[in-house]
């Protein structure tokens, strides 16, 4: 027996009063980390955030506390992505037996990529105006500016990338071009990789972005 399935009912009890406090968007999992790695979930609420049910494994963070990479601290209010690019903001409370030894887990991952898409709608909302300023972005090294870059998309979009249909994409793609953002070695791969697309869709669509520029600037001449 261990001290996760010793004590069962009571912990069960508290992943379900966290689940029913926040609601379906809030999954709570008990891990029992005694157990197999590909079988430590226990119990679990709300498994559709992540699409995990009993039985199912650990995330790669567990992994690295069992093999004593990670200390084990309990971790609280940090940012999460699901495999189809929703967000997540997660907090993880491990469980120590008497020797100190990590035995188990209660974790909580919230997703709030419905609040945040409401909250930037809300900021473009009550936003008062005002002219535009230059945004000058100063990093130790060009990956660092291509992260920056990729990451005022999801602004400039007002979507995450889960939620983003083919059009914002080109769209995005098109800002990063326009950015200059495909002079950075090894560009494309980071963000085919950053919109799940493949390197041959993105060409695609950076293929359309550039032609929707030339329309646009022949329109405007003609005007």
């Amino acid at each position: 027996m261990s001290y996760v399935s010793d004590n069962f009912e009571v912990l069960n009890g508290i992943i379900r009063c966290i689940a029913k406090e926040f609601g379906v968007n809030c999954e709570v999992v008990l891990h029992d980390l005694t157990l197999p790695y590909d079988r430590t979930i226990v119990a679990i609420e709300n498994g559709h955030v992540t699409d995990r049910k009993v039985g199912d494994s650990g995330t790669n963070i567990g992994l690295e506390v069992l093999r004593g990479t990670d200390e084990g601290d309990d971790r609280y209010n940090y940012i999460n992505h699901t495999r189809n690019g929703r967000v997540l903001r997660s907090s993880s409370k491990y469980i120590k037996n008497a020797r100190g030894t990590v035995v188990g887990s209660i974790c909580i991952n919230f997703d709030v990529t419905d609040l945040i898409m409401a909250q930037r709608s809300i900021q473009y909302l009550a936003s008062l105006g005002g002219e535009d300023s230059t945004r000058e972005v100063f990093t130790s090294n060009v990956d660092e500016l291509l992260d920056v870059l990729m990451q005022d998309t999801l602004n400039v979009i007002g979507k995450p990338v889960a939620m983003m249909t083919k059009e914002d994409k080109i769209a995005a793609v098109r800002y990063l071009d326009q950015k200059g953002a495909f002079l950075i070695k090894k560009s494309v791969d980071r963000a085919s990789e950053f919109y799940g697309i493949s390197k041959f869709t993105l060409y695609n669509y950076l293929d359309a972005g550039r032609e929707d520029a030339k329309e646009t600037s022949k329109d405007d001449f003609q005007d």
